[in-house]
Parts: structure tokens; C-alpha cells; sequence
């Protein structure tokens, strides 16, 4: 990855690069957004989780601090631990943002429990990132979530996507009111062949869907 705060974080083993278990609070970026006249939408620990065990309530604290006073720009927060936003949130920990999206990422059915959890925060927009899909999910309750995202794995080590998956998701979105963005069939396509995810594209039941949530205090 070629940056220095990152050394150390990772190692190899074969062909793959592993995470060593190490989390580093990272005060200086927290100025950069504060920085930035521009709005912007930021993708807020696009290599980590803001919201993993081994994080600081205070730095979590910080880092809302910093998003309530730059409104200019959009954040959106994934996390795989959504029972440790929702907790903060119903402690009266985190401010409701309305600059501020909070989603929660689910791979297979083995996780869909992560959807109850992220309905227990209090959020402007709740996400949900279907991506990788790399299993079904089931007949999904998407009450109260605003976005689905769904997309398949790209990479050498891409596992495949099924398009009966995409239904599951694709249609629960439509019984509830949720919007849905198709991103990518990745390194697998709708034929199951391997290609390259520009030669897979993104087209879903013959057209490109990116619907957005409207953005509510809900």
C-alpha cells in the first residue's frame, strides 16, 4: 500500500496479505476533512472498521466531532460491528448527523443478524453493503434501512456470485422501500464465466440500477 502509518499492519502469507491484529488511532487524519473547503464525500475508514472492539470510545468521539463540524461534507461509516455502533447510539453517545450515513456490511445469511442491529442506530441514512455477496441471505427484513448495495468479489481469489442471491436482495428492496444500487457482478458474471469485472460490467435484470436513499431523520 506504499504508506508509511500502515507499515506493520499487515503480512504476507503466500499469495495473500494478512491483517496482524493491530489497531492504530490515527489523530492527524482527523484534520484532514477540517481541511478541505470543498465539499466532499468521504468514505470514512475505508481500510479499517471504526467500530472494531479494539477501538477508543474517545477516539470514535473525535472523529463524530469532526463530522459535526464540517456539514459540508457526506461520511459514509461500514462496519462489520454494528452491536457496538447501535450500543453507542442508544447511549446517547453518537448525535444523529444528518451528514452522516451508517451501514453495516453482510456477505451470507450466516450475518443478516448485523441488519437488527444496525436498526437499532440512530442514523440520517442506514446502508446496507451486500458486497461481496458470496451466498444467499434469505428473505431479508429491510425495515428501516434506506440502501442496499450489492455487488460481487473481484480479484485473483474472487469467490463467485449467484444471480438468485441478487433476487433475494433486489426484491426485498422493493417490498420495502429500499433503495437499490447495483455495483458490480465483479470477477464472476451472470453466466458464471470468469472475466474481468469491466468485461462482467453491472447490469442487472437488463438495465443499471443506482438508486440512492433520500436522506430523512428516521
Amino acid at each position: 500500500m506504499g504508506v508509511d502509518k500502515y507499515k506493520g499492519l499487515t503480512r504476507k502469507s503466500g499469495p495473500r496479505t494478512l491483517w496482524n491484529v493491530v489497531i492504530r488511532e490515527d489523530l492527524d487524519a482527523l484534520q484532514i476533512p477540517v481541511r478541505w473547503k470543498k465539499p466532499r464525500k468521504i468514505f470514512v475508514n475505508s481500510m479499517s472498521d471504526l467500530f472494531h472492539t479494539s477501538v477508543s470510545s474517545d477516539f470514535i468521539a473525535k472523529v463524530w466531532s469532526v463530522m459535526e463540524r464540517t456539514q459540508r461534507h457526506s461520511y459514509q461509516i461500514l462496519t462489520k460491528h454494528p452491536n457496538g455502533m447501535a450500543e453507542l447510539s442508544a447511549s446517547g453517545f453518537l448525535a444523529e448527523l444528518l451528514n452522516v450515513w451508517l451501514g453495516t456490511s453482510v456477505e451470507n445469511e450466516g450475518v443478516v443478524h448485523r441488519i437488527d442491529q444496525l436498526r437499532g442506530v440512530k442514523a440520517a441514512v442506514r446502508f446496507i453493503s451486500f458486497e461481496p455477496l458470496i451466498g444467499p441471505v434469505g428473505k431479508v427484513n429491510l425495515n428501516n434501512i434506506n440502501w442496499a448495495i450489492v455487488g460481487g468479489e473481484s480479484g485473483p481469489r474472487a469467490r463467485p456470485i449467484r444471480e438468485p442471491w441478487i433476487d433475494e436482495v433486489h426484491d426485498a428492496c422493493r417490498h420495502y422501500g429500499t433503495a437499490f444500487f447495483f455495483k458490480q457482478w465483479g470477477t464472476w458474471g451472470k453466466n458464471n464465466q470468469r472475466r474481468s469485472k469491466k468485461q462482467n460490467g453491472r447490469t442487472y435484470r437488463g438495465q443499471t440500477w443506482d438508486e440512492m436513499p433520500s436522506i430523512n431523520s428516521i
